[in-house]
Protein backbone atom coordinates (compact mmCIF):
# COMPACT_ATOMS: atom_id res chain seq x y z
CA UNK A 1 0.00 0.00 0.00
CA UNK A 2 1.89 3.33 -1.15
CA UNK A 3 0.77 5.84 2.18
CA UNK A 4 1.73 9.01 0.18
CA UNK A 5 -1.39 9.45 -1.50
CA UNK A 6 -4.92 9.21 -0.75
CA UNK A 7 -5.67 7.12 -4.08
CA UNK A 8 -3.76 4.49 -2.43
CA UNK A 9 -5.88 3.91 0.47
CA UNK A 10 -9.11 2.42 1.23
CA UNK A 11 -12.04 4.50 0.36
CA UNK A 12 -15.62 3.65 1.83
CA UNK A 13 -18.75 5.73 0.79
CA UNK A 14 -22.31 5.55 1.42
CA UNK A 15 -24.41 3.10 -1.39
CA UNK A 16 -26.42 5.94 -2.10
CA UNK A 17 -22.83 8.62 -2.87
CA UNK A 18 -21.48 5.75 -5.20
CA UNK A 19 -22.73 5.76 -8.28
CA UNK A 20 -21.43 7.54 -11.46
CA UNK A 21 -24.13 9.87 -11.94
CA UNK A 22 -24.17 10.77 -8.07
CA UNK A 23 -24.78 14.67 -7.89
CA UNK A 24 -22.51 16.93 -7.35
CA UNK A 25 -23.78 18.38 -4.16
CA UNK A 26 -23.89 14.98 -2.71
CA UNK A 27 -20.33 14.14 -3.08
CA UNK A 28 -19.57 17.70 -1.52
CA UNK A 29 -22.05 17.09 1.54
CA UNK A 30 -20.29 13.22 1.63
CA UNK A 31 -17.84 13.22 5.50
CA UNK A 32 -14.57 12.27 4.82
CA UNK A 33 -12.74 10.47 7.78
CA UNK A 34 -9.11 8.80 8.02
CA UNK A 35 -7.64 6.34 10.05
CA UNK A 36 -4.01 6.01 10.79
CA UNK A 37 -2.72 3.17 12.40
CA UNK A 38 0.81 1.91 13.54
CA UNK A 39 1.04 -1.14 11.01
CA UNK A 40 -1.39 -2.59 8.59
CA UNK A 41 -0.30 -6.12 10.06
CA UNK A 42 -1.07 -6.46 13.57
CA UNK A 43 -4.33 -8.03 14.42
CA UNK A 44 -5.22 -5.09 16.77
CA UNK A 45 -4.65 -2.42 14.10
CA UNK A 46 -6.70 -4.75 11.99
CA UNK A 47 -9.71 -4.87 14.02
CA UNK A 48 -9.69 -1.08 14.47
CA UNK A 49 -9.95 -0.92 10.54
CA UNK A 50 -12.61 -3.16 10.22
CA UNK A 51 -14.28 -1.74 13.25
CA UNK A 52 -14.24 1.90 11.54
CA UNK A 53 -14.77 0.50 8.16
CA UNK A 54 -17.77 -1.11 9.32
CA UNK A 55 -19.17 1.95 10.99
CA UNK A 56 -18.14 3.91 7.97
CA UNK A 57 -20.09 2.24 5.74
CA UNK A 58 -23.49 2.51 8.23
CA UNK A 59 -22.89 6.34 8.21
CA UNK A 60 -22.30 7.18 5.13
CA UNK A 61 -18.63 8.58 5.91
CA UNK A 62 -15.51 8.20 3.30
CA UNK A 63 -13.12 6.49 4.90
CA UNK A 64 -9.40 6.77 4.07
CA UNK A 65 -6.96 4.57 5.41
CA UNK A 66 -3.16 4.30 6.18
CA UNK A 67 -0.36 2.78 8.23
CA UNK A 68 3.35 2.67 9.04
CA UNK A 69 5.82 0.15 7.57
CA UNK A 70 6.47 -0.70 11.05
CA UNK A 71 5.97 -0.09 14.22
CA UNK A 72 7.72 3.32 15.02
CA UNK A 73 7.35 4.84 11.26
CA UNK A 74 7.12 8.31 12.15
CA UNK A 75 7.31 9.88 8.78
CA UNK A 76 4.76 8.17 6.97
CA UNK A 77 2.60 9.17 9.68
CA UNK A 78 2.78 12.43 9.51
CA UNK A 79 1.99 12.41 5.67
CA UNK A 80 -0.80 10.33 6.07
CA UNK A 81 -2.24 13.54 8.16
CA UNK A 82 -1.19 15.93 5.67
CA UNK A 83 -2.46 13.93 2.77
CA UNK A 84 -5.95 13.73 4.86
CA UNK A 85 -5.70 17.44 5.49
CA UNK A 86 -5.06 18.22 1.70
CA UNK A 87 -8.11 16.29 0.88
CA UNK A 88 -11.13 17.56 3.27
CA UNK A 89 -10.94 14.78 6.08
CA UNK A 90 -13.37 16.14 8.35
CA UNK A 91 -11.49 14.04 11.07
CA UNK A 92 -8.74 12.04 11.49
CA UNK A 93 -8.51 8.99 13.84
CA UNK A 94 -4.33 8.26 14.87
CA UNK A 95 -2.21 5.54 16.22
CA UNK A 96 0.66 7.48 17.02
CA UNK A 97 3.71 5.50 16.85
CA UNK A 98 6.21 8.99 17.93
CA UNK A 99 3.45 10.77 20.32
CA UNK A 100 5.35 13.90 20.91
CA UNK A 101 6.46 14.26 17.68
CA UNK A 102 3.38 13.89 15.68
CA UNK A 103 1.60 16.90 17.61
CA UNK A 104 3.45 19.86 14.96
CA UNK A 105 1.39 18.04 12.08
CA UNK A 106 -2.25 17.71 14.29
CA UNK A 107 -2.07 21.12 15.14
CA UNK A 108 -1.87 21.72 11.67
CA UNK A 109 -4.57 19.71 11.08
CA UNK A 110 -7.02 21.12 13.97
CA UNK A 111 -6.06 24.72 12.52
CA UNK A 112 -7.87 23.68 9.69
CA UNK A 113 -10.88 22.68 11.50
CA UNK A 114 -9.97 18.63 11.48
CA UNK A 115 -11.07 16.83 14.35
CA UNK A 116 -8.63 14.97 15.45
CA UNK A 117 -9.00 11.65 17.72
CA UNK A 118 -5.81 9.79 19.27
CA UNK A 119 -6.79 6.13 19.43
CA UNK A 120 -5.02 3.28 21.99
CA UNK A 121 -2.31 5.78 22.21
CA UNK A 122 -2.77 9.35 23.84
CA UNK A 123 -0.36 12.28 21.81
CA UNK A 124 1.51 14.06 24.27
CA UNK A 125 0.46 16.05 25.86
CA UNK A 126 -2.88 14.62 25.97
CA UNK A 127 -4.88 17.39 25.20
CA UNK A 128 -2.65 17.97 21.70
CA UNK A 129 -5.37 15.85 20.24
CA UNK A 130 -9.38 16.80 20.61
CA UNK A 131 -9.86 13.79 22.21
CA UNK A 132 -8.42 10.20 23.01
CA UNK A 133 -10.50 7.25 22.99
CA UNK A 134 -8.19 4.45 24.85
CA UNK A 135 -8.01 1.48 26.67
CA UNK A 136 -7.18 2.60 30.54
CA UNK A 137 -3.51 1.53 29.49
CA UNK A 138 -2.20 2.07 32.82
CA UNK A 139 -5.01 -0.04 35.23
CA UNK A 140 -4.21 -2.21 31.93
CA UNK A 141 -0.70 -2.98 32.79
CA UNK A 142 -1.58 -2.60 36.45
CA UNK A 143 -3.87 -5.76 36.23
CA UNK A 144 -1.18 -8.04 35.20
CA UNK A 145 1.26 -6.80 37.86
CA UNK A 146 -1.23 -6.77 40.95
CA UNK A 147 -1.96 -11.01 39.33
CA UNK A 148 1.81 -11.87 38.51
CA UNK A 149 2.33 -10.29 42.23
CA UNK A 150 -0.53 -12.59 43.97
CA UNK A 151 0.30 -15.56 41.69
CA UNK A 152 4.21 -15.84 43.37
CA UNK A 153 2.86 -14.80 46.72
CA UNK A 154 5.05 -14.35 49.03
CA UNK A 155 8.10 -15.70 46.22
CA UNK A 156 7.20 -12.01 44.26
CA UNK A 157 10.13 -10.31 47.18
CA UNK A 158 12.48 -12.61 45.40
CA UNK A 159 10.94 -12.18 41.64
CA UNK A 160 13.57 -11.22 38.47
CA UNK A 161 11.62 -9.24 36.11
CA UNK A 162 12.10 -8.95 32.29
CA UNK A 163 10.11 -5.73 30.61
CA UNK A 164 9.95 -6.10 27.19
CA UNK A 165 8.74 -2.52 26.33
CA UNK A 166 8.22 -1.04 22.49
CA UNK A 167 10.51 1.64 21.17
CA UNK A 168 13.38 3.78 22.51
CA UNK A 169 10.75 6.62 21.55
CA UNK A 170 8.98 5.47 24.01
CA UNK A 171 5.37 6.37 22.93
CA UNK A 172 2.83 7.20 26.01
CA UNK A 173 1.12 3.67 25.65
CA UNK A 174 4.98 2.26 26.25
CA UNK A 175 4.61 4.02 29.49
CA UNK A 176 1.58 3.75 30.56
CA UNK A 177 1.80 0.05 30.39
CA UNK A 178 5.12 -0.81 31.69
CA UNK A 179 4.67 1.81 34.41
CA UNK A 180 1.26 -0.16 35.58
CA UNK A 181 2.50 -3.08 35.86
CA UNK A 182 5.17 -2.30 37.94
CA UNK A 183 3.08 -0.17 40.58
CA UNK A 184 0.44 -3.40 40.48
CA UNK A 185 3.81 -5.47 41.09
CA UNK A 186 4.45 -3.24 44.24
CA UNK A 187 7.31 -1.45 42.86
CA UNK A 188 7.96 2.51 43.97
CA UNK A 189 7.97 3.27 39.81
CA UNK A 190 9.34 6.94 40.86
CA UNK A 191 8.10 9.10 37.45
CA UNK A 192 5.32 7.38 36.67
CA UNK A 193 6.06 9.12 33.29
CA UNK A 194 9.24 7.72 32.43
CA UNK A 195 10.41 4.11 32.12
CA UNK A 196 13.55 2.99 33.60
CA UNK A 197 14.27 5.14 36.41
CA UNK A 198 13.01 2.41 39.34
CA UNK A 199 15.81 1.15 41.36
CA UNK A 200 14.50 -1.54 42.56
CA UNK A 201 16.79 -4.84 42.56
CA UNK A 202 14.19 -7.18 41.34
CA UNK A 203 14.21 -5.64 38.38
CA UNK A 204 16.64 -7.44 35.81
CA UNK A 205 16.55 -4.59 32.76
CA UNK A 206 14.32 -3.27 29.95
CA UNK A 207 14.58 -4.44 26.07
CA UNK A 208 12.54 -3.08 22.85
CA UNK A 209 10.73 -4.90 20.49
CA UNK A 210 9.05 -3.18 18.27
CA UNK A 211 5.85 -5.13 18.89
CA UNK A 212 6.72 -8.29 16.95
CA UNK A 213 7.70 -11.78 17.91
CA UNK A 214 10.72 -11.50 16.57
CA UNK A 215 11.54 -8.52 18.86
CA UNK A 216 10.36 -10.13 21.78
CA UNK A 217 12.62 -13.25 20.90
CA UNK A 218 15.58 -10.65 20.46
CA UNK A 219 14.92 -8.61 23.56
CA UNK A 220 14.56 -11.95 25.82
CA UNK A 221 17.45 -13.27 24.70
CA UNK A 222 19.44 -10.37 25.19
CA UNK A 223 18.08 -10.07 29.27
CA UNK A 224 18.63 -13.92 29.32
CA UNK A 225 22.14 -13.38 29.03
CA UNK A 226 22.04 -10.81 31.36
CA UNK A 227 20.59 -12.61 33.81
CA UNK A 228 19.41 -16.29 33.46
CA UNK A 229 17.00 -16.59 36.88
CA UNK A 230 14.23 -14.26 35.17
CA UNK A 231 11.28 -15.40 36.55
CA UNK A 232 8.77 -12.88 35.17
CA UNK A 233 8.75 -11.08 32.04
CA UNK A 234 5.98 -8.38 31.79
CA UNK A 235 5.36 -7.67 27.27
CA UNK A 236 3.91 -4.89 25.96
CA UNK A 237 1.65 -7.01 23.68
CA UNK A 238 1.06 -10.54 22.70
CA UNK A 239 3.35 -10.74 19.49
CA UNK A 240 5.91 -10.12 21.46
CA UNK A 241 5.24 -12.23 24.51
CA UNK A 242 5.29 -15.45 21.68
CA UNK A 243 8.61 -13.85 20.99
CA UNK A 244 9.37 -14.57 24.28
CA UNK A 245 8.44 -17.53 25.28
CA UNK A 246 10.34 -18.94 21.89
CA UNK A 247 13.49 -17.64 23.46
CA UNK A 248 12.67 -18.61 26.91
CA UNK A 249 11.98 -22.56 25.05
CA UNK A 250 14.96 -22.46 23.60
CA UNK A 251 16.80 -21.40 26.69
CA UNK A 252 14.97 -24.30 28.49
CA UNK A 253 14.06 -21.72 30.78
CA UNK A 254 9.69 -21.99 30.51
CA UNK A 255 9.13 -24.00 33.64
CA UNK A 256 8.78 -21.21 36.45
CA UNK A 257 8.40 -18.05 34.36
CA UNK A 258 5.45 -16.34 34.54
CA UNK A 259 4.64 -13.80 31.21
CA UNK A 260 2.22 -11.28 31.25
CA UNK A 261 1.23 -9.47 28.32
CA UNK A 262 -1.68 -6.89 27.31
CA UNK A 263 -3.62 -7.02 23.63
CA UNK A 264 -6.58 -9.51 24.17
CA UNK A 265 -6.33 -10.62 20.67
CA UNK A 266 -7.62 -14.31 19.60
CA UNK A 267 -4.26 -15.72 19.34
CA UNK A 268 -2.96 -14.04 22.50
CA UNK A 269 -6.00 -15.42 24.92
CA UNK A 270 -5.28 -19.00 22.91
CA UNK A 271 -1.29 -18.76 24.26
CA UNK A 272 -3.31 -18.17 27.98
CA UNK A 273 -5.31 -21.16 27.46
CA UNK A 274 -1.96 -23.24 26.29
CA UNK A 275 0.02 -21.53 29.31
CA UNK A 276 2.48 -20.29 27.08
CA UNK A 277 0.82 -16.83 28.93
CA UNK A 278 0.02 -16.60 32.41
CA UNK A 279 -2.73 -13.77 32.22
CA UNK A 280 -3.16 -10.79 29.81
CA UNK A 281 -5.45 -7.82 30.15
CA UNK A 282 -8.13 -7.58 26.87
CA UNK A 283 -9.10 -4.36 25.40
CA UNK A 284 -11.39 -3.48 22.43
CA UNK A 285 -10.33 -2.17 19.44
CA UNK A 286 -12.97 -2.30 17.06
CA UNK A 287 -15.14 -0.80 19.71
CA UNK A 288 -12.55 2.46 20.17
CA UNK A 289 -12.38 2.88 15.75
CA UNK A 290 -16.28 2.48 15.61
CA UNK A 291 -17.15 5.35 18.59
CA UNK A 292 -14.11 7.26 16.53
CA UNK A 293 -16.04 7.07 13.25
CA UNK A 294 -19.17 8.36 14.99
CA UNK A 295 -17.78 10.85 16.74
CA UNK A 296 -16.39 12.38 13.60
CA UNK A 297 -19.62 12.03 11.80
CA UNK A 298 -21.34 14.25 14.65
CA UNK A 299 -18.87 16.69 14.69
CA UNK A 300 -19.18 17.17 10.86
CA UNK A 301 -23.40 17.18 11.73
CA UNK A 302 -23.21 19.89 14.96
CA UNK A 303 -19.45 20.19 15.64
CA UNK A 304 -19.86 18.71 18.82
CA UNK A 305 -16.40 17.44 20.10
CA UNK A 306 -16.53 14.09 22.15
CA UNK A 307 -16.09 14.46 26.07
CA UNK A 308 -14.03 12.37 28.19
CA UNK A 309 -15.32 9.67 31.04
CA UNK A 310 -15.98 10.88 34.22
CA UNK A 311 -12.98 11.24 36.30
CA UNK A 312 -10.65 10.65 33.34
CA UNK A 313 -9.12 12.95 30.57
CA UNK A 314 -9.63 10.30 27.88
CA UNK A 315 -12.69 8.43 27.15
CA UNK A 316 -12.13 4.64 28.22
CA UNK A 317 -13.12 1.73 25.92
CA UNK A 318 -12.73 -0.75 28.92
CA UNK A 319 -10.14 -3.38 29.82
CA UNK A 320 -10.94 -6.72 31.01
CA UNK A 321 -8.16 -9.02 32.62
CA UNK A 322 -8.01 -12.56 30.92
CA UNK A 323 -6.56 -15.84 33.17
CA UNK A 324 -8.15 -19.50 33.64
CA UNK A 325 -5.43 -18.75 37.22
CA UNK A 326 -7.55 -15.82 38.94
CA UNK A 327 -6.27 -14.65 42.12
CA UNK A 328 -8.14 -13.07 45.35
CA UNK A 329 -8.19 -9.45 44.81
CA UNK A 330 -7.98 -9.21 41.16
CA UNK A 331 -11.28 -8.84 38.61
CA UNK A 332 -11.11 -11.29 36.00
CA UNK A 333 -12.48 -12.92 33.32
CA UNK A 334 -12.00 -16.74 32.04
CA UNK A 335 -10.55 -18.16 29.09
CA UNK A 336 -14.05 -18.72 27.66
CA UNK A 337 -15.25 -15.55 28.00
CA UNK A 338 -12.10 -14.03 26.68
CA UNK A 339 -12.27 -15.89 23.50
CA UNK A 340 -15.97 -14.78 22.86
CA UNK A 341 -14.92 -10.94 23.30
CA UNK A 342 -11.38 -12.00 21.53
CA UNK A 343 -10.16 -10.52 17.78
CA UNK A 344 -7.47 -11.17 15.03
Amino acid sequence: MTLRTLLASTAIVAAGAMGLAAPAAAAQDTTKACLITKTDINPFFVKMKEGATAKAEELGVELSTFAGKVDGDHETQVQAVESCIAAGAKGILITASDTKAITDVVKQARDQGVLVIALDTPLEPIDAADATFATDNFKAGELIGQWAAATLGDKAADAKIALLDLSPSAPSVDVLRDQGFLKGFGIDIKDEKKIGDEDDPRIVGHDVTAGNEEGGRTAMENLLQKDPDINVVYTINEPSAAGAYEALKSFGKTEGVLIVSVDGGCPGVKNVEEGVIGATSQQYPLDMASKGIEAIAQFAEDGTVPQPSEGLDFFDTGVNLVTDKAVDGVESIDVKEGTDRCWG
